[in-house]
């Protein structure tokens, strides 16, 4: 008898976890992996960025170092007195630089040029792209949007959101799997086969729960739809974070920046800085006095002797931490803002903002004071991150992420493994018989928790759709056409032999398969070209009939390597609905 008809309540319902369980492993897994083995890579690379661009970040003490207006005016004088100033961070240490910070419109979104200035010679250690709240240079740039968009760009971003919607339901429906399955009594520990797949399998995902659901919820607020709907939510709960008030008008009005600029920014991730976030609505502006507007427009650059001011105002007023950042006014009604960012634990990113014209303290901002859930909030992406609480968390990241890569392989080695047919490991073979073997209140249950999170999480819910879509094809398909060829898989061992026994069995089946990697590859090439192709003429402005030999040699090589990758990571569905297993009761 069919799972459909003789499955009792509890374990349809296990049947149906079980088939969504196997369609997030076989379709999402993919994402996942390269989510989580990018993410590890841009955790554990902090101390090698700093190996690798050493000579712009660090110099020898010689004396007592000079003022930082005339540490500002010598990077002015490198990148033009034109340039306008977006950001300047004195040196935290003896031993550090200082790095100004110029706008470039040839540079993609929350990225600037960044000039390091060596405090007592004035000379220029550096000239880099950095990224982000966080300053990140080149290296881990790349790594950060490698992680969060596969380099694409903003289409790229999908990629991301569809692991992280996914990573929670795959944890928590895993252990809900292995408490209504598990065995009465303790097995002897298998040394091989499906059964040692099995057991490593649940064990790293019985000790990595928890982390794999922290980093899903903390990777969702980074992602392009479900982020949106989070920040609405979040507005509305009244659950903001504080932000300084630089209006000089009273108002706490502010408009957030580009909200994917800190990630990693785990893409792709949003700006989660003090003075990027969406917090105005909760700004501290009982202490702001108003002043009369100026009425000269505001110049393109604050003199160079303002910096100097407005840091020595912050440090009067509380600003104790060596990290720091200074932000010139915006406009003529606008306050300079100085912002703590430290976040390593204690975290401490105090801000106040400095009246202009008389260096007095608008506003100011006290991490001490914040919400509980804002300070939740700081906390979760800082560990998302791995700086909260430095070389531990940066390790605690590279576990998790080793170990969910390593949980993904084992995963499809049990697949492979089950091969052709398993009747009690897998009771059912469609998402769409365990669908009908369960009770109507418990379809009714579903219904509304699909819509739900379907809302919610946009891009879960077309993927969603799309595995139902493939499911009733492939369920219709088998309720027409029994197939017994399987039987004869059954002998073959070795992939080769799989394969050739699939070409003799199903050559009708082979050839549809063919034909949609062939067209797949084609679509998944087209995309890629214009992606890349676009993304380099957007960032660097050169026309592509401009293009050096060398461009069309390494763009070429990555559009290729991009689409292979895509191309059958994307064919594995294809090769699942065309020549899957067709036992009625086998995966």
């Amino acid at each position: 008898m069919s799972a459909a008809h003789s499955a009792a309540p509890r374990g349809a319902v296990l049947n149906l976890l079980r088939r969504l369980h196997f369609y997030i492993g076989l379709f999402v897994a993919p994402f996942i992996f390269v989510a989580a083995l990018s993410g590890t890579l841009y955790v554990l690379t902090p101390q090698l960025e700093n190996l690798i661009y050493s000579d712009a970040l660090t110099v020898h003490p010689q004396g007592n170092a000079q003022p930082l207006s005339a540490q500002i005016s010598a990077a002015r004088a490198y990148a033009g007195e034109k340039q306008h100033i977006y950001a300047v961070r004195p040196a935290p240490g003896p031993t550090d630089t200082t790095r100004v910070q110029f706008s470039d419109v040839s540079l993609g979104a929350s990225q600037s040029r960044a000039v390091f200035i060596d405090p007592y010679s004035l000379k220029v250690t550096g000239d880099m792209t950095v990224y982000g709240t966080s300053g990140v240079l080149p290296l881990r740039t790349t790594l950060d949007l490698l992680h969060s968009s596969l380099l694409l760009g903003d289409f790229g971003r999908n990629y991301s959101e569809l692991a992280a919607s996914w990573l929670w339901v795959a944890a928590l429906g895993g252990v809900v799997l292995w408490l209504g399955t598990r065995p009465k009594r303790k097995l002897k520990r298998a040394r091989s086969g499906l059964a040692f797949s099995r057991h490593w399998h649940i064990t790293l995902g019985l000790t990595l729960v928890l982390g794999l659901v922290f980093f899903s919820v903390t990777g969702l607020t980074w992602s392009q739809w479900a982020g949106n709907n989070i920040d609405r939510w979040r507005t509305e709960l009244n659950w903001l974070t504080p932000q300084v008030n630089t209006s000089l008008s009273g108002d706490a009005a502010a408009t957030p920046t580009d909200p994917h600029a800190d990630h990693h920014s785990m893409p792709g991730m949003p700006d989660m800085e003090m003075s990027d976030m969406d917090m105005s609505k909760m700004s501290m502006s009982s202490m702001a006095k108003p002043v009369a507007q100026p009425v000269k427009p505001m110049p393109n650059n604050q003199p160079d002797g303002d910096w100097d001011r407005v840091l020595n105002a912050a440090r009067q007023d509380g600003l104790s931490a060596s990290k720091l950042e200074l932000r010139q006014p915006k406009s003529a009604d606008k306050a300079w803002a100085v912002t703590e960012i430290d976040r390593s634990w204690p975290t401490r990113v105090d801000a106040v903002s400095v009246n202009p014209s008389d260096f007095t303290i608008v506003d100011h901002v006290y991490f001490a004071k914040f919400p509980l859930v804002a300070k939740l909030t700081r906390w979760g992406v800082d560990a998302h991150m791995g700086v909260l609480f430095g070389l531990p968390n940066q390790l605690l990241l590279a576990f998790f992420g080793l170990g969910l890569c390593s949980m993904i392989v084992l995963g499809y080695r049990m697949w492979w493994s089950r091969r052709p047919k398993q009747i009690e490991a897998s009771p059912a073979q469609t998402l769409t018989e365990a669908w009908l073997a369960i009770p109507h209140y418990s379809k009714g249950t579903c219904l509304i928790l699909a819509l739900a999170l379907g809302y919610a999480l946009p891009v879960m819910g077309v993927s969603l759709l799309a595995f139902v879509l493939v499911d009733i094809l492939r369920w219709r398909k088998q309720q027409r056409v029994p197939m017994t060829e399987a039987e004869i898989l059954a002998s073959q061992q070795s992939p080769l032999g799989i394969i050739r026994a699939r070409f003799t069995v199903k050559r009708k089946e082979m050839r549809y398969f063919l034909r949609g990697v062939c067209i797949l590859a084609l679509i998944v090439g087209t995309v890629m070209s214009n992606a890349i192709i676009g993304g380099v003429i957007d960032q660097y402005g050169i026309p592509f009939s401009h293009w050096s030999l060398t461009m069309y040699i390494t763009q070429g090589l990555m559009i290729a390597l991009y689409s292979s990758v895509f191309t059958a990571l994307m064919s594995i569905p294809l090769w699942y609905f065309f020549l899957g297993e067709s036992d009625p009761q086998g995966k």
